[in-house]
């Protein structure tokens, strides 16, 4: 069961005495008070399993350790070392499985169908409490052992005859005996160790750390034997662990957010207390992989994420005095599902279903009075790239579809490249164009050789990739054709199945099409930001760590981009976080185009995992199911149910052996999906038979409780941390440990 508040602080008192009573003193080393003698670990404390069943581990200091071998008695082997190497006996693992059939709140509920069935089935069933499960207090029922999974997947047709239905595979490792550490070399002297060894890495000073697997880690570590062999626990205080979480979950880099990091560490924090013991069987509390949380050490540090956990100090979050189950999701699809739905436990009142959406959203409204007519070339519309090289002043502000389907003229061309090599503050006083006549051979010279790259043809092209990329195309020859070849290969000039002859004209809208091109590839004269708000005439926008203002001019051009397909426009509607790219003419704005997420109000929009498709053939849907349940031939996949926020909540697998109700969670795993809101969409081949099936979903995780990536969008539009906490975990408090 988890512990209730006054629980964990009686854990927590007893805890601190066992490690650091009166400044330092392990309790079972006795008396010694110099043991942790000029190095302690500020309570509350955490223990964090760093790995399981280790046999080659190196651990290094950034500047010195001491390490105790700690058996009957204790004996310091290393006074100031660097390094060590400790090596381990991994004994051979074999594997067994068995078979979950119920699980239940109530301890004497599980006792009571167990024994009904050891009755009816003769074979070895037991209750386990859960302690790995995101939601504890469960306890389930469980029949085995099964040397094999096919083993327990024909065990399950009997089950199902029974009538049980709701049975779920999982496998476990077994050891014949403990994996123990044999041996530890530190500098270049081997020392045998006892079997029943754990050894203490104790940083020589407060500021020193310690280094595992490429990562480094505040406070000690302690490597001992368990049941699943050896493992290495990182031992430090509670808040600095935060610190490594709250980055490690919500990158800082992308989510530049100081209130989603404080709700996050909150949310951390709160989850971390919950699960203090979780894993007392192997000597730590939580794991640091994402199915505790994830935890990458001092390495993932930002000042960002520390400023809020430095600000949110002690905080946790708490219903009616308990601390919460404070689950968390990367993107919900717009909605976050009632816990029982997802995770086949208790009903909480605080992780309900919520829309992800934000009451207090303001919306912007964006005009402009300039709105070009389209210009086709090549069946593309170029306008957006005349305007491009109108707001650099490459080219005349001329807007007239007939004046870009004119022949250009190779003085025009000069002129183009001149303002280019300008404006890129090209200096090339040997370029003496050769040619009075304008064709693509003549154009790709100019143009390699006003922008200087000719380097780049000589030592990134190969003569083979030359003959490759034109060999359909005519009339080239000498390095007119490597200038070519180059451009198509950049991306430059068409294809040569649509060039086809070198000496054939072009047109302004080419010239202009293809020199737009080539300038985009300077990152520099493009300028990219995130929309935050209006101000006035003014944008204020995040840019980098700062934050800017850019001033529009009155006839500026204002384009959106919605999946790459880019128009004119002559008013938009921003929510905010929207990606600008913008050219500047003075210091003012001349071109703003806004990049849109999807179309909708929903908080997580603009994150990848906002909508997503998956395409399966039923060939590897029935391999992965077979997997969990003996179906034979995959026939059909039907929902039964699905929860509040339309989160499949049951599945009726249908197959040639027999059937399978997979419910929460679970329909994730077998179908190797991101998240349980799905549709799916079938596929028939000629014979009528269903032969794919298309899964188009919203969301990545579980979808319970806070969403990470709404969190964010929350702070951005100006929601402080207790709210964003408030609003996905209900009827809440923020209450301070210490």
């Amino acid at each position: 069961m988890r512990k209730s508040y006054t629980s964990f602080i009686k854990y927590f008192i007893i805890l601190v005495l066992s490690f650091f009573v009166l400044g330092g003193q392990p309790v079972e080393f006795g008396q010694e008070s110099t043991f942790f003698h000029g190095y302690l670990i500020e309570t509350p404390i955490i223990r964090v399993g760093l790995g399981i069943n280790l046999s080659d581990i190196q651990i290094a200091s950034s500047s010195g350790m001491k390490i105790y071998e700690i058996n009957s008695h204790y004996k310091l082997i290393a006074e100031d070392v660097q390094e060590a190497w400790i090596k381990g006996r991994k004994e051979r693992l074999t594997e067994k499985f068995v078979i979950q059939v119920a699980q239940t709140k109530d301890w004497e509920e599980a006792e009571i169908f167990a024994q009904e069935l050891r009755t009816k089935t003769g074979q070895k069933v037991y209750v386990k409490q859960e302690v790995e499960e995101t939601l504890v207090g469960t306890f389930q029922v469980k029949i085995g052992d099964f040397l094999t999974r096919g083993d327990a997947l024909n065990y399950i047709v009997k089950l199902n005859q029974m009538g049980i239905d709701d049975t779920w595979i999982l496998r476990e490792e077994i050891t014949a005996e403990e994996s123990k550490p044999l041996w530890i070399l530190v500098n270049d002297e081997l020392k045998s160790l006892h079997d029943e060894t754990v050894l203490y890495f104790i940083p020589r000073n407060p500021q020193s750390y310690l280094s595992y697997n490429g990562r480094d880690y505040r406070g000690l570590f302690i490597l001992k034997a368990t049941r699943k062999g050896i493992v290495l626990v990182n031992v430090l205080n509670i808040e600095d662990y935060i610190r490594a979480v709250v980055p490690s979950e919500l990158s800082p880099y992308n989510f530049r957010q100081l209130e989603a990091h404080k709700a996050q560490a909150v949310a951390a924090r709160t989850y971390a207390f919950k699960n203090l013991g979780s894993n007392e069987d192997l000597g730590y509390d939580l794991c640091d992989t994402p199915s505790s949380q994830f935890y990458k050490g001092m390495n993932a540090e930002h000042p960002l994420s520390s400023d809020a956990v430095e600000e949110t100090r002690g905080e946790v979050a708490t219903y009616k005095g308990k601390l919460i189950d404070a689950l968390y999701t990367s993107t919900c699809g717009g909605m976050t599902e009632n816990v029982e739905d997802v995770f086949m436990g208790p009903a909480l009142p605080y992780l309900r279903r919520t829309e992800c959406v934000y009451e207090k959203q303001k919306e912007w409204h964006l005009r402009s009075s300039h709105t070009p007519m389209p210009i086709y070339i090549e069946g593309k519309n170029i306008a957006p790239a005349i305007a491009g090289l109108i707001s650099l002043n490459i080219i005349p502000p001329n807007e007239d579809p007939f004046y870009y389907r004119e022949e250009a003229s190779f003085d025009e061309a000069l002129r183009w490249i001149d303002h280019s090599r300008d404006l890129l503050g090209k200096k090339n006083e040997e370029f003496l164009p050769q040619s009075e006549e304008l064709d693509y051979a003549s154009f790709a010279d100019i143009l390699i050789h006003g922008l200087g790259w000719q380097e780049r043809v000589d030592n990134l092209l190969l003569d083979s990739e030359t003959d490759f990329i034109l060999k359909s195309l005519e009339g080239s020859n000498g390095k007119s054709r490597e200038f070519i070849a180059y451009l198509v290969q950049a991306g430059i000039f068409p294809d040569a199945d649509l060039l086809r002859w070198t000496d054939m004209p072009l047109r302004r809208g080419e010239m202009a099409l293809y020199l737009w091109r080539a300038l985009k590839s300077y990152e520099d004269l493009i300028h990219q930001g995130i929309f935050k708000e209006l101000d006035g005439e003014k944008i204020i926008l995040e840019s980098d760590q700062d934050e800017d203002a850019l001033v529009l001019l009155p006839d500026f051009y204002l384009l959106k981009n919605l999946g790459g397909e880019k128009t004119f426009s002559s008013q938009l509607f921003l929510l905010g976080g929207e990606k600008l790219k913008w050219i500047e003419k003075n210091g003012r704005v001349k071109l703003l185009e806004v990049v849109y997420p999807a179309h909708s109000n929903i908080l997580d929009r603009d994150s990848v995992y906002h909508s997503w498709h998956v395409r399966r053939s039923k060939e590897k849907l029935e391999k992965r199911i077979n997997q969990y349940y003996p179906i034979g031939k995959l026939i059909d996949l039907i929902p039964i149910r699905r929860g509040d926020s339309h989160r499949l909540a049951e599945l009726l697998i249908m197959g040639s052996e027999t059937q399978a109700v997979v419910k929460g969670l679970r329909i994730r795993r077998v179908l190797g999906l991101k998240e349980t809101l799905f549709v799916m969409e079938k596929e028939y081949d000629e014979a009528g038979e269903f032969s794919h099936i298309l899964f188009t979903g919203k969301g990545w995780g579980h979808g319970v409780g806070l969403c990470q990536v709404g969190a964010f969008s929350m702070a951005r539009a100006g929601a402080d941390y207790q709210e964003i906490l408030k609003k996905y975990y209900k009827g809440i408090k923020i209450t301070k440990l210490y």
